[in-house]
Parts: structure tokens; C-alpha cells; sequence
């Protein structure tokens, strides 16, 4: 019988790193707190991503299970996502501040804000992975309610919800997610995404 890790990682046949090929997003996790040194780590690899003009836009609120800024993130997501986010010990909001701080272009709109707090947010993802943790984007979410518990400024966009904890029992789960997170994982074939015009598939 194959454990989760198992169904869940990409097929052998990607040849891609063990690392991303071990990479996905759970809803069941587990009460085991994350340590102060382990995010450390994730935050300081999220530190390292690359950046526009190195201006680094992102800004991560962060909360633990039972604290004020967990309470805030997960109000502001849906029903559903709030059903089992709520058992993270972990929760997150990403957002990215879209006007270039002071330097040769002071003032102007950033428009790789959100591109590259997603890549910030990536790289926690993948220290996350490394440090046998999980990660899990979260959609769902009321931005306007965000941008009210937090009073974020007019001048950051808002990213993510972000779920972080070491994996937890799916039988925990409602039927449906259960589902879901026994399911094995597809990805489009890279000839979906990857051309050489508009409509013409790149050969690589």
C-alpha cells in the first residue's frame, strides 16, 4: 500500500528534483507545532527570492494557531477553507507593496509585486518541503476583509492565504476533501504552456 507522500509526489518519469517532485498542498495537518528556528529558516529563504530592482515588495503577516493574526487570516477566508485552515498551526497573508520604494524610480508602480511575492512565497514553499513541513496556497479569501483586519495601505496588493504545518491525517477530512487529498496529483503537458508563438508549441 503507498503511503500519501507517495501518491502525492510527481512520477519518476519528470526527473525533476526530489525536492519539487515532493512538493504539494495538503489540508490535513497535524497540531505538532512549528518552531521559532524552523521559520526562521522558512522566512529567511523567502528572503532570498529574486526580485525586481531587488526592491523585495513582499510583507507576510503571520500568525500561530491561536493567536490574534491567526484569528484575523482565517476570518477573512471562506467557509470551506476555513473548515480545515483552522487546524493549521500556521497561517499566513502575503501581500506586495506596488509602488517602488526610494531610488532611481521612487514613487513608480512596481507591477512585478505580486509576481514577486509569489516567488518569495515559492521559496518558503520549497524550505518548507526540505524541512518535511507542507504549504498550502490559499485562494478563498475575502481580500477586502484582509485589507481590514490588517489595515493594509492602498499601495500593497494583496497575495495569498498560506496554511504551514507538518501533514496530518486525511480521515480527519470531510468525505469530499478526503477525496481529494488521496488523489494522485496531474499537471497540463508542458506543450500547453511552453511556445514559440501565440499559438504554436515550442520544441524544446
Amino acid at each position: 500500500m503507498p503511503t500519501l507522500e507517495e501518491i502525492k509526489r510527481a512520477p519518476a518519469s519528470t526527473a525533476i528534483h526530489e525536492l519539487i517532485a515532493s512538493r504539494w498542498s495538503p489540508r490535513a495537518f497535524s497540531d505538532k507545532p512549528v518552531s521559532a528556528e524552523v521559520l526562521q529558516k522558512l522566512f529567511t529563504a523567502a528572503s532570498w527570492a529574486a526580485s525586481s530592482l531587488n526592491e523585495q515588495p513582499w510583507r507576510f503577516f503571520f500568525g500561530r494557531n491561536g493567536d490574534a493574526t491567526f484569528a484575523k487570516i482565517l476570518d477573512s477566508m471562506v467557509e470551506a477553507n476555513q473548515g480545515w485552515a483552522k487546524h493549521a498551526p500556521v497561517l499566513l497573508l502575503s501581500v506586495g507593496k506596488n509602488v517602488f520604494s526610494p531610488g532611481p524610480y521612487a514613487g513608480a508602480h512596481n507591477p512585478y509585486a505580486l509576481h514577486d511575492t509569489g516567488a518569495a512565497s515559492a521559496c518558503l514553499s520549497l524550505e518548507a518541503t526540505a524541512l518535511g513541513l507542507h504549504t498550502h496556497g490559499i485562494g478563498g479569501f475575502d481580500h477586502e476583509k484582509a485589507r481590514s483586519h490588517f489595515n493594509i495601505p492602498a499601495d500593497f496588493e494583496i497575495g495569498a492565504c498560506w496554511a504551514i504545518g507538518y501533514l496530518g491525517d486525511p480521515e480527519t477530512l470531510p468525505e469530499g476533501l478526503k477525496q481529494r487529498e488521496l488523489a494522485p496529483r496531474s499537471r497540463k503537458a508542458i506543450s500547453d504552456f511552453v511556445f514559440a508563438e501565440w499559438d504554436v508549441a515550442a520544441k524544446l
